[in-house]
C-alpha cells in the first residue's frame, strides 16, 4: 500500500539521518512526534538501524532524552539478573561512542533496573558501576588482543566495595564471571545491509505466552517471525532460538481464551498425514528434540496484537512456496482428470450419460 511505502520511506530516511525521518514521517502523518510514541517507534520497528538509535537516545538535546527515558521504560527487567538486562538492553541498539552520549544512557538504564528490581541493590550508582564492569569483563575474557584473560578472582577482587562501599555478594559476581564466559555479548554492529538477515528484519517480533507441550504450563518467550518459521526465544538477546516452528502444512486460527489470557490463538497441522505440528526445540541439556505438540498454542496481551500476530503468521504461510507449488499441483492433477477421456462402455457401466457433441 501507498502508506507501507512511506513508511519505509521514512525509514530508510532515519537510517540515514533520524531527525529528518522523523519528521518525514510526522509530515505524512504516519507518526506523531512526542517522547512516548518515538520511544515505542524505535522499541518496535525493526528496520531501523541499531546504530542510529543508540545515536538519537544518547543525544543532550531535551526532547531526546525523554525520548531515551520513555525507551528504557518498555524494556521489561523485572526478576532478570543484571547481566540477563543487560544483554537484552545492549541488544536494542547500538551504544554510541561517546563518553557523554554513554553515560546519559547507561544512567537511565541503571535506574529503570532498580526500579524494577528494588531489593537487588543499594542503588542505581552499584548498577551503572557493575554494568560497566559486566562490559569490561566482556572485552577482557574475549577480546582477541587480550592475550592474559582475567581470573574469576580477580573480577571479585576489582569489584570490591562497589555496592555504597560494602561488598556485593561473592555469589553474585561468580555467577556473573560465569554468564559472560560462557556466552560473550552480542553487541549490534551493522550497516544498513545487516538488516536483511534473517533476526534483523523479521515479519513481526515480540513477547507472547506459548502453552508447553507435554506439561501444559505457560512460559514467556520471545517470538520472532522471519523467512516462513516462527522462532522463540527465552529473552530478547538470545542469539540461539530454544524452539523453531516451520510454517509448512500448517494453519493458524484464534481460539477462546479465559482470565489473564484470553486473546490466545494456535498453529495446528493441515497435512493430512500427521496430527502433530513439525517443530523443534532444545531441551535442558542443550540437545536439540522434536516437538510434540499436536497445536502451538499462544497468547496475546490484547486482541489487537492476537490479530496481528494471525494476519502475519497467515501471510507467511500463505507465502509458502512449497505449499504453493503442492497446491498448484493438486489443481494440475485435478484439470488433467477431468480432461481425461474414458471408455463410454465404462461410463455407461456406471450409469453416466454421455453426451457427445459431433462436429460438422
Amino acid at each position: 500500500s501507498q502508506q507501507d511505502k512511506q513508511l519505509l520511506y521514512g525509514v530508510k530516511q532515519f537510517n540515514l539521518d533520524p531527525n529528518d525521518g522523523l519528521k518525514y514521517l510526522e509530515e505524512q502523518c504516519l507518526l506523531q512526534v512526542n517522547p512516548a510514541n518515538v520511544a515505542k517507534f524505535l522499541f518496535e520497528q525493526d528496520r531501523l538501524s541499531k546504530q542510529q538509535i543508540g545515536n538519537y537516545l544518547g543525544s543532550r538535546d531535551e526532547f531526546q532524552h525523554s525520548v531515551l527515558a520513555q525507551f528504557v521504560s518498555l524494556h521489561q527487567f523485572s526478576d532478570l539478573l543484571l547481566v540477563q538486562a543487560l544483554r537484552q538492553f545492549l541488544w536494542s541498539f547500538r551504544l554510541p561512542g561517546e563518553a557523554q552520549q554513554i553515560d546519559r544512557i547507561m544512567s537511565s538504564f541503571a535506574q529503570h533496573y532498580c526500579e524494577q528490581n528494588s531489593t537487588t541493590f543499594s542503588n542505581s550508582d552499584t548498577v551503572y558501576i557493575l554494568s560497566f564492569a559486566i562490559i569490561m569483563l566482556n572485552t577482557a575474557l574475549h577480546n582477541k588482543n587480550v592475550k592474559v584473560k582475567i581470573t574469576e578472582e580477580q573480577f571479585i577482587a576489582q569489584n570490591k566495595g562497589m555496592d555504597s562501599g560494602k561488598d556485593l555478594p561473592v555469589d553474585m559476581l561468580e555467577a556473573i564471571y560465569r554468564n559472560v564466559k560462557e556466552q560473550p555479548f552480542k553487541i549490534p554492529d551493522e550497516t544498513y545491509d545487516d538488516l536483511m538477515y534473517t533476526f534483523f528484519s523479521p515479519d513481526r517480533e515480540g513477547w507472547l505466552v506459548k502453552q508447553g507441550g507435554s506439561w501444559k504450563s505457560w512460559k514467556r518467550r520471545w517470538f520472532v517471525l522471519s523467512d516462513r518459521c516462527l522462532y522463540y526465544f527465552e529473552h530478547t538477546a538470545e542469539n540461539v532460538p530454544k524452539g523453531i516452528i516451520p510454517l509448512e502444512n500448517v494453519s493458524v486460527r484464534p481460539v477462546a481464551g479465559e482470565g489473564e489470557r484470553q486473546w490466545q490463538f494456535e498453529i495446528f497441522s493441515i497435512s493430512g498425514f500427521v496430527d502433530t505440528v513439525k517443530g523443534c526445540k532444545t531441551d535442558k541439556a542443550g540437545a536439540v528434540v522434536l516437538g510434540n505438540h499436536k497445536v502451538y498454542k499462544m497468547c496475546a496481551a490484547t486482541e489487537v496484537e492476537r490479530d496481528d500476530w494471525v494476519r502475519c503468521l497467515w501471510e507467511a504461510m500463505r507465502d509458502n512456496p512449497v505449499r504453493d507449488l503442492i497446491s498448484e499441483r493438486r489443481e494440475m492433477s485435478k484439470k488433467l482428470t477431468k480432461r481425461t477421456p474414458t471408455r463410454k462402455g465404462d461410463e455407461e457401466s456406471k450409469g453416466i450419460n454421455v453426451i457427445v457433441v459431433s462436429t460438422p
